[in-house]
């Protein structure tokens, strides 16, 4: 008699069908959750940067472009087409010797962190709404 108490009571306490997959599922959302929080959190904190380094950077550049006399030679080549032509080697060692490298590289790179930046929300953006509307519905209710 007390075997079958202790079978009736096992069969009393048997988990639901689908318990283990519930469980599996709400664990692999909660790690989906938490890679979509950190990836907006990298996604904004490059934005930021890039978008607030690129003013700067580009005045860096503005103002190495203005101190080097580039324009000067560019307007020379462009106002003397035919001294240009009889002296292009000349013209063009002085073009690249001032030429601005810093101020060039460091817009290149702000601005190429900008894009990549871009590209990585648009490439990603499945994630970070369904983070985001999933955070306001979690909010709302």
């Amino acid at each position: 008699m007390r075997l079958f108490f202790v079978l009736i009571s096992m069969n009393m306490h048997k988990p639901p069908s689908g318990l283990f997959e519930r469980i599996i599922s709400a664990i692999r959302k909660e790690q989906e959750l938490r890679r979509s929080k950190r990836l907006l959190f990298e996604f904004l904190t490059l934005l930021i940067i890039s978008l607030v380094a690129t003013p700067f950077s580009f005045s860096v550049l503005l103002s190495q472009i203005q101190s080097s006399g580039i324009f000067y030679f560019v307007s020379t080549a462009a106002m003397n087409f035919s001294s240009f032509i009889n002296a292009w080697q000349d013209f063009v060692m002085a073009i690249l010797e001032a030429l601005p490298v810093f101020g060039l590289l460091i817009f290149s790179i702000s601005v190429g962190i900008t894009l990549f930046t871009l590209r990585l929300f648009l490439y990603k953006k499945r994630l970070l709404f369904r983070y985001l509307f999933n955070q306001q519905l979690t909010i709302n209710n």
